[in-house]
């Protein structure tokens, strides 16, 4: 039986395709249009995920969409009404796109791919709980979800056992810790959906001095973890922007413009709200075990996103162990809602999880093969070499222990906002000028921001106060206390001074608080990349890399060889793998192109 999951028309549309139960494929719409976080209707991610699955439209069982429109469209309506006639201009501008589209998701379903069957829809925390607790490796487990909002939840939470999920009370718009999050994200600069991992990063440059007027005058956090946001500061409800003037007043001066100069005061700001974002899920978390009594936790929602509260969750709450969705956000919605229509709403039982979880890593999207690498590269001109496969992972190492910076493609393509060593850009974590060379002359992207590292899984409480695997890079950790160097934290010394200093010995990773982002790697699930670290581990007695995203600043992740290649010249990395084939810059011939790409770009 084949199940396609749909989410689209809010922010990274995605589809995924499972078979009796099993996840065969999922891709965002993204890594295919090119246009990063695109919301439109994922024909491209459908196509793929039919192909992978080697069926066509009419061989589809059922399709099912991530979301309850009818109840967004309820809640959109009654917001306008409780502020009108103030948000008349967002409404008049919404309310085309609902009548011509979003209010009639069977229809454009049916007419898109061509499908004659009926549509199925799960609600959006339904969904989010569903993609937390199936593919997790526990058989019983409580479950949060944590978000900006999806219909009327902003938060809900409940237990998993079997092929049960039981959903026990839920947070209502317009209280939401994502949207709390994500008007700080706006007021410091940054886009809104997609810029709140730099908040995060930004934190630790900063001191929580703004967190007492947070609790005081924006939110009323209770013990659970619940809140009551003061909307006198905020203008989501009925208008067109995040926050107002009531909340600049409050910090001193207006919102950030994005590109300017980032100043202490951002720095602050985004330390403060990282705070109390981290406590209200750390009440979370005990007021779920406390409710569940569960010694597990599956966590998926935007807020799951936030690797460093993930990282207290595990380290101070009472659960034994978590699970987090790799692809936590709305791009997660299409797994969650096939997988609740096999298990919830068909009944199905749920096989004993075996392995690490039923994820497979995560790798769910499109490969490619040796001879569509080599049919790319002959057809266009490309200059590589052929890898011998026994010493491939060793050759690959030695450039990078050598300095060069690699793009790296093999295999299928990462789900979820995080390359894992299928898509990823690596360097070398020695080297104190790694992340600067990489953030400004590859990724072409702000200099404060942290790269994360990818060690091997056997080693990494070698490295890391970490002692269970990390593989989707969704926990932050502290590096081990011998491995770090002292450095100046005061305040007068500014940022990219701070940024220069040495921080431990594998300072490429180490975040200003002595902190990484990690994803371990195991030979089981990822043996090509696993290889590559391991012979880097022999050549410099160092096993880990810098893994960042194979992309630049405002556009997707890589998906094609075609993808690879133009990233690859566009920017200054030294050298591209793609699968068994490895090509060097100074090969290539000149690269053209047509004005300045830089400019079409969706900036984050």
């Amino acid at each position: 039986m084949d199940i396609l999951g749909i989410s689209c028309f809010y922010h990274d549309s995605a589809a995924c395709l499972i078979r009796e139960g099993e996840i065969l494929a999922a891709a965002q719409e993204e890594r295919f249009s090119r246009k990063k976080h695109d919301p439109r209707f994922p024909s491209n991610a459908i196509a793929y995920c039919l192909e992978e699955g080697g069926i066509t439209v009419q061989d589809l069982d059922a399709v099912v969409f991530y979301d309850k429109p009818i109840l967004t469209f309820d809640r959109l309506l009654m917001s306008y009404l409780t502020v009108a006639p103030k948000g008349l201009r967002s409404w008049l501008e919404a309310l085309p796109l609902w009548l011509g589209k979003k209010l009639h998701i069977p229809k454009v379903i049916k007419r898109e791919i061509n499908y004659d069957g009926e549509v199925l829809f799960t609600e959006h925390h339904e969904a989010h709980a569903a993609s937390a607790f199936y593919p997790s490796p526990f058989t019983e487990a409580a479950i949060l979800t944590v978000d900006g909002v999806g219909e009327w939840a902003t938060a809900s939470y409940g237990f998993g056992h079997g092929h049960e999920i039981e959903l026990l009370k839920e947070l209502q718009f317009p209280d939401s810790l994502g949207l709390l999050y994500s008007a700080f994200t706006y007021f410091t600069g940054f886009r809104v959906n997609s810029g709140e991992y730099k908040l995060m990063g930004l934190a630790p440059y900063g001191e929580p001095r703004f967190r007492d007027l947070i609790l005081s005058e924006l939110i009323d956090m209770k013990e659970d973890g619940s809140l009551r946001l003061n909307l006198t500061y905020f203008d989501f409800l009925g208008g067109l922007r995040m926050t107002n003037r009531h909340l600049a007043r409050l910090f001193g001066g207006p919102p950030r413009k994005p590109e300017a100069e980032i100043t202490q005061r951002e720095m602050d700001l985004a330390a403060s709200i990282q705070s109390v974002t981290e406590e209200i899920m750390l009440r979370m978390a005990h007021h779920v075990y406390k409710e569940t009594r569960q010694k597990k936790l599956c966590l998926a929602g935007g807020v799951a996103l936030n690797c460093v509260g993930n990282g207290r969750i595990l380290r101070e709450s009472p659960f034994e162990d978590i699970w987090i969705q790799p692809a936590a956000g709305d791009a997660g919605g299409a797994l969650g809602a096939a997988l609740s229509v096999w298990y919830r709403y068909l009944g199905n039982p749920r096989p004993a999880p075996n392995g690490p979880d039923r994820q497979h890593g995560s790798y769910l999207g499109p490969s490619f093969s040796n001879d569509a690498v080599r049919t790319y590269l002959e057809n266009n001109g490309r200059p590589y070499h052929g890898l011998d496969p026994t010493k491939r992972a060793m050759m690959i190492a030695s450039e990078i222990a050598n300095g060069k910076i690699v793009g790296y493609m093999a295999g299928r393509m990462e789900f979820g906002p995080r390359a894992l060593g299928a898509r990823s850009i690596l360097g070398d974590p020695r080297r104190k000028d790694t992340q600067t060379v990489m953030n400004l002359k590859i990724k072409y992207r702000e200099s404060f921001r942290p790269f994360a590292p990818s060690v091997l899984e056997e080693k990494a409480s070698e490295y890391f106060d970490l002692d269970i695997p990390s593989p989707y890079m969704l926990l932050v950790a502290t590096v081990r206390e011998e491995r770090r160097l002292p450095h100046n934290t005061e305040k007068e010394v500014s940022m990219l001074d701070r940024l220069k200093m040495k921080r431990s010995d594998i300072p490429a990773v180490t975040h200003l608080d002595y902190s990484a982002r990690v994803q371990t790697v195991s030979q089981a699930v990822k043996p090509d990349f696993h290889a590559v670290i391991s012979e880097f581990d022999k050549l410099t007695g160092c096993a880990v890399l810098v893994n960042t995203s194979f992309n630049v600043r405002g556009e997707p992740i890589v998906c094609t060889p075609e993808d690879a290649y133009r990233c690859f010249m566009r920017t200054e990395m030294d050298v591209l793998v793609m699968e068994d084939y490895i090509l060097f810059k100074d090969e290539q011939p000149p690269w053209k192109e047509n004005g300045d790409w830089r400019n079409t770009l969706e900036l984050d």
